[in-house]
């Protein structure tokens, strides 16, 4: 599997092409999904380098690894769905099914409601928020 991340003429040798709007649709999916793991690589720079301290301690360091974590799994998950859907289209096979987006959306709920709760303990405290 892996060697079709890194050779595109592997996944040429497999089935039938399909009609190439099919492909380049496929292709701008693995775009917005490149695009959704920039955007959280660019928060956990941000988080690291911009957030004050936060009233739990290294909550803002588990925020940024958590996002640059969740950036770079979103990368590496979209070239594994490219290739798998590629394959099943060139193939005329029923295309793959992920339960990535669900832990993804999982994932960034649990960050906002951790943020949630740090921001409640700050008011709480009577700190003035950051």
């Amino acid at each position: 599997m892996l060697r079709q991340w890194f050779d595109p003429e592997e996944t040429r040798r497999v089935g039938n092409t399909p009609d190439y709007r099919f492909s380049l649709a496929n292709e701008r999916t693995f775009l917005a999904w490149i695009r959704t793991g920039l955007a959280l690589v660019a928060g956990g720079l941000a988080a690291a380098q911009f957030l004050p301290p936060l009233p739990l301690p290294y909550l803002r360091e588990v925020i940024a690894v958590g996002l640059l974590a969740l950036g770079a799994a979103v990368a590496v998950r979209a070239v594994a769905h490219w290739t798998r859907t590629e394959r099943a289209m060139r193939l005329g096979t029923d295309l793959p099914t992920s339960r990535f987006p669900l832990v993804l959306a999982a994932v960034i709920g649990a960050g906002a409601t951790l943020l949630i709760v740090a921001v409640l303990i700050q008011a709480a405290r009577g700190e003035p928020a950051p």
